[in-house]
């Protein structure tokens, strides 16, 4: 597991609407699974939406995966409803709630409330049900670091570009995407505000997602940014994008190696036996502590992906 929780390389998003698809997602390869009361469910369909995740997550098989709802936001007259309902039906097999377009702290505060409540109603582990709270608007960005120190509940940051977008007025039609007309990266600053305070409460950071579903080129180009940035991972719409953001999100293998590597050798050093030194070539590198806490986030996230190591550490004789 990585040093700041469940691992969420590959983030899919499923319509509580759509039984087919609700079934298909519990054979997909991402490591998490969020089942969607807001955007992709129309209001008049919310009702048998619940239903049907109440039903899933009781009666699937989910592998492992984390198992999130996200419900509606608190401007809405149905997040109330989407709460109790999903909670009292499937609490004890539901990781964690994903509140979207999260504005200041009191709205993660009241679902924190809302779930300890039906926690000790329903003889549930208080506190055990994580939130995720999606960054969606220029209030969120900016009360970001009051959101993710909200609540020990909050598991996750979020990016979430489109309604972001539509709320600063961004003159752009392509969601996820680079905007040719602008000189750089549009959202760099944003996705740096989000990682800030994650890493700040040690919580993750995860991006948002890329509408082009069948463009796998641009997907891996994209969250190649975010992840060169340190995000740990990145919502999918498709089958198609759960490898490609599994392989952008894990170190290479030649990394993996490299950091165990460091650590390795770092333990050795330091100890008696090695002499106790605190910095010492590696090959032809000079590693230290820094090394190590560099190495260690590497190694964490490898470890993570359940990655194997393909090369071992010798001490020199004597």
């Amino acid at each position: 597991m990585a040093a700041l929780g469940r691992p969420r390389r590959s983030c899919l998003a499923v319509p509580g609407s759509s039984v087919k698809m609700l079934g298909k997602a519990q054979g997909l390869p991402a490591d998490q699974v969020f089942l969607d009361l807001e955007d992709a469910v129309a209001p008049l369909a919310k009702p048998d939406a619940r239903k049907n995740i109440v039903a899933v997550l009781n009666e699937g098989d989910w592998a492992g995966k984390t198992r999130v709802v996200r419900v509606n936001d608190l401007t809405t007259p149905w997040t109330y409803r989407d709460v109790i309902d999903v909670v009292e039906g499937a609490g004890a097999n539901l990781d964690c709630v994903m509140l979207p377009k999260v504005q200041n702290a009191s709205q993660v505060q009241w679902l924190d409330l809302t779930l300890t409540q039906l926690e000790r109603t329903l003889g549930l582990e208080v506190g055990r049900i994580g939130i995720e709270a999606q960054i969606e608007n220029a209030a969120g960005l900016v009360n970001v670091d009051e959101i993710a120190a909200a609540s020990p509940r909050v598991e996750t940051i979020i990016f979430g570009p489109a309604d972001f977008m539509a709320s600063i007025n961004m003159r752009s039609l392509t969601v996820g995407a680079l905007i040719p007309e602008y000189p750089g990266d549009p959202y760099h600053y944003i996705l740096m505000r989000i990682l800030m305070a994650a890493r700040m409460h040690d919580k993750q950071a995860i991006d948002g997602p890329f509408l082009q579903i069948r463009d796998v080129d641009g997907f891996r180009e994209v969250a190649r940014r975010s992840a060169a940035l340190g995000f740990d991972g990145k919502w999918v719409l498709h089958p198609a994008q759960i490898e490609a953001a599994n392989e952008v999100y894990s170190p290479a293998q030649a990394d993996y190696d490299h950091a165990e590597l460091i650590l390795d050798a770092y333990e050795h050093y330091t100890s008696e036996a090695g002499g106790r030194l605190g910095a010492v070539l590696l090959g032809d590198e000079m590693i230290d502590e820094a090394s190590r806490k560099m190495a260690l986030v590497i190694a964490a996230k490898g470890r993570a992906a359940g990655m194997t190591r393909t090369s071992s550490f010798t001490p020199p004789s004597q």
